[in-house]
């Protein structure tokens, strides 16, 4: 039974520490974590106490209330030290992650696709955006970091990336030929042969294979459909 509690508050504990750190406030984690651990400490306690186990309960309701903070000190006697500057750390296919947990500040590297090499705090929030859209169907948990990331650094930044959105689509939700035009980098009333050139020549540079941007590579293969139905 001793075993087995230990083991169900080590559990929730871990699986606290990893939701919470993909959540767009990472600074109120340590506390949660505190409270939740204090309670888990205090149940188990309770039970040992039943069971007639004083000196397993004395120790867990000791850690139990030094986790709430009812009490003044560490638990057994200890003298309580802050570790400063303690970092957690997360690894996903695009994404090296690192949360302060002293000031919920989040830092970061990218392993993985155009940016890859570069430090997040290099990119600029339009950068990170797109990032964002190339991972958030392909690595559901690398969007997630990146969310929490831009939510610290440009809070706007979804309704930014909607208003764009908007802006480049016509009533019907399609790509307008303008902006077809635009991201191909062609003149309008250009030819069936310069759409297709100027489509290969971006795929070559932009393919996922390669290195590229999967967002943006979708984009140009809308813009020459767009034009192509038009000519």
């Amino acid at each position: 039974m001793q075993f087995f509690l230990l083991g169900l508050a080590a559990l929730v504990l871990a699986l606290f520490l990893i939701s919470g750190f993909t959540r767009a406030n990472p600074a109120a984690m340590a506390r949660q974590m505190r409270l939740a651990g204090g309670a888990l400490a205090l149940a188990a306690a309770a039970v040992f106490l039943v069971r007639g186990a004083t000196g397993a309960a004395a120790a867990l309701g000791a850690l139990g209330t030094w986790l709430l903070g009812w009490g003044g000190g560490a638990p057994w006697g200890g003298s309580q030290t802050k570790s400063a500057g303690q970092m957690s750390s997360v690894t996903t296919e695009h994404l090296a992650m690192e949360l302060d947990h002293d000031s919920g500040a989040m830092s970061g590297r990218v392993l993985k696709g155009m940016f890859a090499g570069r430090d997040l705090d290099t990119l600029k929030p339009a950068e990170v955006a797109l990032l964002w859209h190339d991972c958030r169907f392909i690595d559901p948990q690398s969007a997630q970091l990146l969310e929490a990331y831009l939510d610290r650094i440009h809070p706007s930044w979804r309704e930014d990336v909607s208003r764009g959105e908007r802006e480049m689509r016509d009533g019907d939700g399609r790509m307008t030929p303008d902006e077809a035009y635009e991201i191909l980098g062609l003149q309008p009333g250009a030819s069936e042969d310069e759409i297709r050139r100027a489509h290969r020549d971006l795929m070559l540079k932009l393919h996922p294979d390669r290195g590229g941007s999967t967002y943006l590579a979708a984009q140009v293969n809308e813009a020459k459909d767009v034009l192509l139905d038009r000519t």
